[in-house]
Parts: structure tokens; C-alpha cells; sequence
């Protein structure tokens, strides 16, 4: 998950990538567009990334005899275990 989180990190500090007005998009600087541009390629990463998260342990709960998703009952805990 932090190879899918680490570019929208890395980019936007990376400011010569983007410290440009050439090219432009319907009057908007380089540097403008390409800001949406990241929140939105920071949007499908972070998503990603939660999904990725999701399948995993998901993954983990069945191989430990779990239902894949949590009831909120905690009737899975035996008596004694901590919380």
C-alpha cells in the first residue's frame, strides 16, 4: 500500500515538475492544472490503496478462521482475550 501511496506524496513536493505556466488548458498555467490534476490522481491512489487494504484483510480474517467481515458482536473472542 505505500507504493500506491507514496507518489502523492513525492509529486507535489517535487516542485520542479510543475513550476512551469507552459503548457496551458482553457487559460489555466501549467501549474494550476496540473495541481487538480494531482488531487485528483491522489484521489484514485488513495482509493486504490483502501481497496487494496480491504482484500488483504479480508484475505487474513478467512485464513484465521474469521468471518471476511466483522459482525460487531465480538462473538468470535474467547473469554480472557483483551479488546
Amino acid at each position: 500500500m505505500v507504493v500506491l501511496l507514496a507518489p502523492a506524496v513525492v509529486v507535489p513536493l517535487w516542485v520542479p515538475i510543475y513550476d512551469r505556466t507552459d503548457p496551458t488548458f482553457v487559460g489555466f498555467p501549467f501549474f494550476f492544472w496540473f495541481q487538480f490534476a494531482l488531487i485528483i490522481g491522489t484521489v484514485v491512489l488513495t482509493v486504490s490503496a483502501y481497496l487494496v487494504g480491504q482484500h488483504v484483510d479480508r484475505a487474513a480474517r478467512v485464513r484465521h478462521g474469521l468471518p471476511p467481515v466483522p459482525d460487531g458482536t465480538g462473538t468470535h473472542r474467547k473469554a480472557g482475550d483483551d479488546l
